[in-house]
């Protein structure tokens, strides 16, 4: 007979959340120490200092780890730092990413490399460098941020949609190659979430031209087409960072759990 666990909290867990400190980052940092975990932010902006102190002075065991997840050397130092200060890594959120809104043509090469870096290398290095951690402490969770896009395609996104399509499938592969250690690797797909992300996409692509009137007539328009009629949260993707990342989840891996709303259906 099944009986009633307590399989979302965290306590004794220890993760690392990449782009930690803004958007679905810092509500997946907010959310996961709230039940329990002990979390690193990792973030390349000095800002995250003062969030993770806001945490701290809330009760909150959460530590700011500046981070610039496109330089090996740098990623290494900050899991060093990371086991140092907790001795393991149970959860890992590569959640690090950009964007720039061009079609093909009109993307320089920097700008490819930028949003490839970030999105793309940035999960590679910090899960090259975790996955022995997590192999040592008898397995771990990662979860990956892909995007709706990276299962669909989108307007003006080559390179954020090359990175996510990406993320979906080296999610796949990872999860085949590191399940026999116990380590579960999926990906969220999130539909338009309310970040700074999402705002500066308004800007980028003309949505925006001027005034905050302008912006929450996009942010409605973002939600509108969808059947639940609203853009997501933070909290939203976050809830199912926490999911992918506890017990109730102990036998899901590879797959790609989209929350938007039902934009993709």
């Amino acid at each position: 007979m099944l009986q009633k666990k307590d399989p979302l909290n965290l306590t004794g867990k220890v993760a690392v959340v990449t782009g930690g400190s803004s958007g679905i980052g810092l509500g997946v940092v907010e959310l996961l120490s709230a039940y329990g975990a002990k979390v690193a932010m990792v973030d390349i902006s000095p800002k995250g200092a003062d969030k993770a102190k806001e945490l701290q002075d809330a009760g909150r065991e959460v530590e700011f780890f500046q981070c610039d997840v496109t330089s090996e050397a740098s990623v290494m130092a900050a899991v060093k730092a990371i086991v140092d200060r907790w001795g393991k890594i149970d959860i890992l959120h590569n959640n690090a990413g950009v964007t720039v809104r061009k079609t093909m043509p009109d993307l320089t090469e920097k700008e490819w490399d930028f949003v490839l870096d970030v999105g793309l290398k940035g999960l590679f290095l910090f899960s090259k460098h975790v996955i022995p951690v997590m192999e040592a402490n008898g397995g771990g969770s990662i979860i990956n941020t892909g995007s709706g896009w990276g299962l669909k395609g989108g307007d003006q996104a080559a390179a954020y949609c090359a990175v996510k399509g990406g993320i979906v499938n080296v999610t796949r592969a990872m999860a085949i190659d590191h399940g026999p250690k116990n380590i579960r690797v999926n990906s969220v797909n999130p539909g338009d979430t309310d970040t700074a992300m999402l705002r500066d996409e308004g800007r980028q692509t003309g949505a925006v031209t001027a005034g905050d009137g302008h912006m929450d007539a996009y942010l409605a328009d973002c939600g509108s087409s969808r059947p639940l009629a609203r853009i997501g949260q933070p909290e939203d993707i976050a809830n199912a960072v926490l999911f992918l990342a506890s017990d109730l989840a102990s036998w899901i891996t590879g797959a790609a759990l989209v929350v938007d709303g039902g934009g993709i259906a």
